[in-house]
């Protein structure tokens, strides 16, 4: 199974990449009114108003909670679409505090989520990331016959349970490079409440230094 970490590093290129993480848990967060949406709105009003494109990976529990929007989502040409798993968890063991897929469920599981997508997208991608970024060589053989590329990172972007925009614009704009692919989230939510108030400076300061944003297919062309 191939795996990316970033792009070519002789081009002033980065790929803004937005995972979409919906466990059970979150939604149960969802249904008992604890948490109003994990759909981050006034995130993708950012992108849109500032016309950057992104890659977005979409575990099959947020697509079936919001159908509509990765149909909105798929149909605008700024974004493609991948896949993130089904719920969120994770394909090894000690993953953050993620639950773990059994070894005998990876391939149903990641089959689970691109059947999903390719329902309510027409130009799905195959781009695929794992939750947490954990993988092994288990997890790579077990998932080659779904036909998917693992797309990981060189910059993670820490709007994970961040406390206030800033250290977020830090983290990226300090540690993007050449080739770069970061990863963000786009649910917003408690899991990472303050995405939207990060992205306008880091395209700001990015851009200022010279930078272009891709989506990761255009990121990968030579």
């Amino acid at each position: 199974m191939p795996i990316v970490q970033h792009g070519p590093r002789d081009k002033p290129r980065i790929a803004l990449t937005f995972d979409a993480d919906l466990t059970t848990a979150m939604q149960r967060r969802l249904t008992n009114g604890k948490v109003k949406s994990y759909y981050n709105d006034a995130l993708f009003k950012h992108l849109r108003d500032l016309k950057v494109p992104a890659t977005l990976f979409l575990t099959g529990l947020w697509m079936e909670q919001y159908p509509d929007r990765t149909r909105e989502l798929a149909a605008d040409p700024l974004f493609e679409l991948g896949t993130h798993t089904y719920d969120h968890r994770a394909f090894t063991k000690r993953c953050y505090t993620l639950g773990t897929v059994p070894k005998p469920d990876m391939l149903t599981d990641v089959r689970r989520a691109v059947t999903i997508l390719d329902k309510l997208d027409p130009h799905a991608t195959r781009w695929f990331r794992f939750p947490g970024g954990c993988y092994d060589g288990t997890a790579l053989h077990e998932l080659a016959p779904a036909g998917v590329t693992a797309v990981g990172l060189d910059v993670p972007g820490a709007d994970g349970f961040a406390k206030s925009p800033k250290g977020i614009v830090e983290q990226v704009v300090e540690h993007a490079r050449n080739g770069s692919i970061v990863v963000l989230h786009m649910h917003g939510g408690d899991n990472a409440p303050y995405t939207d108030e990060a992205i306008v400076p880091i395209v700001a300061k990015l851009r200022a230094k010279g930078y272009e944003f891709v989506t990761v297919t255009e990121l990968m062309r030579r």
